[in-house]
């Protein structure tokens, strides 16, 4: 898996989860339950992984879909 975004805006997240899963593309939101410890302020940044043979083609969607600011180098 490759990360692709590090974010707290779960509305980005979840964008971003609904284009992967109607592309095909295997992901995975990292760090959800690091909220509980935190006291569920979003001090803590979530992970978005993709997998790793199709993290281009994520990217790709993800920048067509507005995104690419989001994405990390």
């Amino acid at each position: 898996m490759r990360e692709i975004i590090r974010t707290n805006d779960v509305v980005t997240l979840s964008l971003a989860e609904s284009l992967m899963k109607d592309a095909g593309i295997h992901c995975l939101i990292a760090d959800q339950s690091m909220s509980v410890l935190e006291g569920s302020l979003g001090f803590l940044p979530r992970r978005f992984l993709v997998e790793e043979e199709r993290a281009e083609e994520a990217r790709r969607i993800l920048k067509d879909a507005g995104l690419g600011a989001e994405l990390r180098p």
